[in-house]
This record gives C-alpha cells, sequence and structure tokens, in this order.
C-alpha cells in the first residue's frame, strides 16, 4: 500500500493503539536480561501495567488475548506466577524505580473474586506501586462489576474504571456478540457510582448491524445520564479469528490493527456518520475531545482523578512495565513482551506455557522489536499527532535534534488535504483538524514505517 492509497482508502484501517503493532514483534535470540534492557533508561516515573488474561465470556468484536470462562485452578496458578514474575522483574528494574501510573487491564481484571484482586493488588503493591497515591485505571465488565469487587477497588486506590458498554439496546448489545442486557448495565454502573472519588470511564461502539442514528442517540443519551468523567466511542471492526469475523458478519474484516481494513463504502460512510453524531452529541454536553475515540468531561482537570494537568508519564515515553502472559514493556530501543494470539486455542497455550515457566524465564526478554532512531522518531510522532492536541514541531526539534517537516516530508500531503493544521517546517504546534481526526484511523497506519508494514504482514494470525 502507497501512501496516497493509504489515504484515499477506508477511513478505518486500523487502530493504532500501540507502535509497533504487536505482531511486529518476533522472538529475541539469545534473549537479553531484562537487567541489561532497563540499564541507563530513566525509571522515576514508568507507566505499569498488569494483564488478566480471563473473561466470563469472549465478545464477538474482541480479538484481545483473552480466555472465557477458565478453571478456577487455572486462576490460582496465574496469580502465584504473576508474584514470582513481578518479584524477578522487580529485582532486574532496580531499587531506585518508580511508578507514575498504574492500569490493569485483560481481559477483564474483575472476573478474578474480590479476595483474587485483593491478592493481585498486593503483588502490586509488593511491585513497587504506590496504589493510592498515583493514578490507577482498571478495567470492568457489566456482569463482573459486582459491589463486592469494587469495593476492594475503590478501597485499594483504583482512581478509574473502564467498564465496556458497547450499547444500552440490548438486542445492539447481541448483534455485537455482546449477551447482557440492560438492567445488568445499569446495576453494574450504579454499583461504581457508589464510590464518588472514583472516576467512570464508559465505553460505546458504532457501526453495529443494526445501528441507526436513533438507536446511537438513545445509547449516547443513556449514557450522559450518568455523567460519566470519560467516554470512548468506538468504530466497530470485524476481525479475523473472533466471534463476529468467524460469523461474517455483513461486513469485511479487517486483517488486522495497522492494516488495511474493510472498504465496504456503505458501511464506512455509516461508521463516520455516526462518529460525527456522537462527537458533536459530546461536545454539546461538554465534553473535550481527546483522540479520535476519546473523550472527557470539560469542567474537569485535564488528565485524571488527581488534577495533574500534565502527567509525569505521557504516551510519548517508552518507560512501561509489563507484568502478566499478555502483557508488553517499552524501553527507547526495544519493546517487548510474550508470545501473542488470538485464536481460541492457541491463547490457551500460551497462557499454559506462561504457568509452566521456570522464574528465571522471567529475567529475560522473550519476544520483542528493536526500534532504532528512525523507528523511535516514528513513534513519537505517530503517538503525538493521533492526540487532538497534537504537539510542537519544537519539541520534535529538541528531542531529536532534527525538523519533524525533513523527517516527515509526507506531513505535507495532510496539510494539502485540510487535515493537519501547522506548518511541518516551523516550530509551531502541528494538530490534526477536525477533519483529520475523525480519519485517524487510515492516517496512522499510513505513517507506519515499511519495515514495521513488512513485518506486519509476515505475521501468520492465530
Amino acid at each position: 500500500m502507497n501512501e496516497v492509497d493509504g489515504l484515499d482508502g477506508s477511513p478505518y484501517q486500523g487502530y493504532l493503539y500501540a507502535y509497533p503493532h504487536k505482531t511486529a514483534y518476533r522472538p529475541l535470540r539469545p534473549r537479553p536480561a531484562l537487567r541489561d534492557v532497563w540499564a541507563g533508561e530513566p525509571s522515576d516515573a514508568l507507566f505499569l501495567y498488569l494483564h488478566l488474561p480471563f473473561c466470563e465470556m469472549r465478545c464477538g468484536f474482541c480479538n484481545l488475548f483473552t480466555r472465557a470462562n477458565p478453571p478456577a485452578e487455572q486462576v490460582r496458578g496465574y496469580l502465584d506466577q504473576l508474584a514470582r514474575q513481578a518479584e524477578r522483574v522487580r529485582d532486574a528494574l532496580g531499587a531506585d524505580t518508580d511508578f507514575a501510573r498504574v492500569a490493569i487491564g485483560g481481559g477483564t481484571p474483575t472476573y478474578l473474586t474480590a479476595a483474587e484482586l485483593t491478592e493481585m493488588f498486593d503483588v502490586l503493591a509488593g511491585f513497587g506501586a504506590r496504589l493510592g497515591a498515583v493514578p490507577m485505571a482498571v478495567e470492568t465488565s457489566p456482569a463482573t462489576a459486582t459491589p463486592d469487587r469494587i469495593a476492594v477497588l475503590a478501597e485499594r486506590g483504583t482512581t478509574r474504571i473502564s467498564i465496556g458498554v458497547q450499547s444500552f439496546l440490548d438486542a445492539e448489545a447481541h448483534a455485537a456478540g455482546r449477551p447482557q442486557r440492560r438492567e445488568e448495565v445499569e446495576r453494574a454502573l450504579s454499583t461504581i457510582r457508589a464510590h464518588p472519588t472514583v472516576e467512570l470511564n464508559l465505553d460505546l461502539i458504532y457501526g453495529i448491524p443494526g445501528q441507526t442514528a436513533r438507536t446511537w442517540a438513545q445509547s449516547l443519551t443513556a449514557a450522559l445520564d450518568w455523567r460519566p468523567e470519560e467516554i470512548f466511542l468506538y468504530p466497530l471492526y470485524v476481525r479475523p479469528l473472533t466471534g463476529l469475523g468467524r460469523r461474517g458478519t455483513a461486513t469485511e474484516a479487517a486483517p488486522l490493527d495497522g492494516a488495511p481494513g474493510s472498504r465496504d463504502e456503505s458501511w464506512d460512510r455509516q461508521r463516520l456518520d455516526l462518529f460525527r453524531q456522537g462527537r458533536d452529541t459530546l461536545r454539546a454536553a461538554g465534553y473535550r475531545q481527546l483522540s479520535l475515540r476519546h473523550f472527557r468531561r470539560a469542567d474537569l482537570p485535564a488528565d485524571d482523578a488527581t488534577g495533574a494537568e500534565r502527567p509525569d508519564y505521557c504516551c510519548q515515553d517508552d518507560g512501561m512495565v509489563g507484568l502478566g502472559c499478555g502483557a508488553r514493556s517499552y524501553t527507547t530501543g526495544l519493546h517487548y513482551s510474550f508470545d501473542y494470539a488470538v485464536g481460541i486455542g492457541q491463547v490457551r497455550a500460551i497462557i499454559d506455557d506462561y504457568l509452566r515457566r521456570p522464574a528465571s524465564d522471567f529475567e529475560v526478554a522473550e519476544v520483542g522489536f528493536r526500534l532504532d532512531g528512525v523507528e523511535q522518531r516514528r513513534r513519537w510522532l505517530v503517538k503525538s499527532l493521533l492526540r487532538a492536541e497534537g504537539f510542537a514541531a519544537a519539541a520534535y526539534r529538541e528531542r531529536f535534534g532534527t525538523a519533524v517537516g525533513d523527517d516527515f516530508p509526507q506531513l505535507a500531503r495532510l496539510g494539502d488535504r485540510g487535515w493537519l493544521s501547522g506548518d511541518p517546517g516551523g516550530a509551531g504546534r502541528l494538530a490534526l483538524t477536525d477533519a483529520g481526526l475523525e480519519r485517524a484511523d487510515a492516517i496512522g497506519p499510513w505513517l507506519v514505517s515499511g519495515p514495521v508494514r513488512t513485518a506486519m504482514a509476515e505475521y501468520a494470525l492465530r
């Protein structure tokens, strides 16, 4: 795919939530020691991510690394192994390591019982996470947001709970492969709202088969009734090996995040129209747009419940430490993780392999991608440009010693289309316009480098 084709095609080609995508990772041989990987890296304000690969069900649109309804002994074994991994990784990081942010995802972390969640938080505290003193986000689901579980989250310092509602209409939720009931959703939201110190993030999906402007408005109104601090609006993607992908739901399946997606023009038009409706509805309700998907109430501090306008950690930086078999870790020159899969059988095999590993395996990096100077520049650009605030060209020059317009002359094409404001050759701020931001899922993949694109294309999806 050349650059022009990428911009002229579907606006929905892939969600570039990370760069490079995990499908570009390859086995690292020899496996580098984590102590060497992290040597010399800034470690006073890292991001800590813990991954729980379990859910009560596998949603039809989900391509995350997760297993539905695992046996109880596997959950027990996972928590035990997580503690072993945390001990070895912490030793490799060194005594001066501190964490500015914590996130717990999956899967669905609240698949764990209240007692198991308490144990999980104990592992994090022992790892050095200052629970209650830094922003901490935890994901949940309508079925698992029970009073006892949410109480544990609040008591252990959670500042943000994110719940995937997707649609407040039962028929639409079922069409998206999520068999939930409205009353269950409302009960879960009420449970979360019983803890006023915790911010609520609510996820909705547009482009569901059968969804209309009228039904989308109903979901948006129902969401706004809860006055969530944040709302994410996700376009529906139908990906291979997911429930919707296997069913062949009335749309073409997008091969991978970051790869060309559906060219079904009527579906693209529908999603774009519904996005604009959602964006305008949220703006009118007092939300500001932070990215294509992310909206936050304008009456709140710019970043999180702690009131920090500018957190110590920002998304353009690479200092992230992952725990759990599906977590990634980022340093300046190496992004690494364990193996990755989507298919149910392969996910189970990787979890089983994680549980069998000797503790010494947690002292090395298994699979990953090495970022040279060119890829480091590209990652910073992608992560900065896809945020509504954009970035100052002067900040790029200060960081890398070169002009962003010289390193990425193709940015001028975005300006020519009216999708980018600012001069890439100057020192001022560059930001996507509304027209550009709504095409972020095309612009992101368009900026992927040739080597990363090739590695992704060569990846055998499993």
